[in-house]
């Protein structure tokens, strides 16, 4: 489930950087690494620590795609949509797994924060197509079907890391 913000954390993390001309993007990527997203809370903390207004680092966190200010699950799946994958049929893939997690185009992320559902332009394995990415890991010449049986593993790996 979603982490507590710990300002320790924050104030690790903002000390592996220099206090004059901090490196925006990488303080927010590792915040994000954390915690899955970029808490709305953190803004006000970072503008404060690195001395920068919370428009200038809101701006930087809503101008780069890979940020997020929605937690996202634990594990995240990709679906390519460019042309070869587009062509391979990479869209009943989408549309099962949105069935089968009850996500759509609005809603991304289960509620219990399993699994967040997004689609890339390109995931750089074109001769695999069509693919997906679960938290990186590519999974190739996928079909709805092999991709239902992969999310059906996935959840009785989670079920089982649960119990323990």
């Amino acid at each position: 489930m979603d982490k507590t913000i710990s300002y320790e954390k924050l104030d690790e993390i903002l000390s592996q950087y220099p206090s004059e001309n901090p490196a925006i993007v990488a303080i927010l990527q590792d915040i994000q690494e954390e915690y899955r997203y970029l808490p709305k809370e953190i803004f006000a903390y970072l503008a404060e620590k690195l001395k920068i207004s919370i428009a200038k680092i809101y701006s930087v966190a809503t101008f780069y795609e890979n940020f997020s200010l929605t937690p996202k699950g634990d594990y995240i799946i990709k679906i390519c949509d460019g042309t070869a994958c587009h062509v391979r049929k990479s869209i009943p893939i989408l549309e099962a797994l949105r069935k089968e997690l009850g996500l759509s185009a609005a809603k991304h992320t289960t509620d219990d924060l399993g699994f967040t559902v997004e689609t890339v332009s390109c995931l750089g394995a074109c001769g695999l197509a069509p693919v997906i990415t679960v938290n990186e890991k590519v999974y190739a010449s996928m079909t709805p079907e092999k991709t239902v049986a992969l999310l059906n593993e996935i959840r009785k790996e989670r079920a089982n890391e649960n119990k323990e």
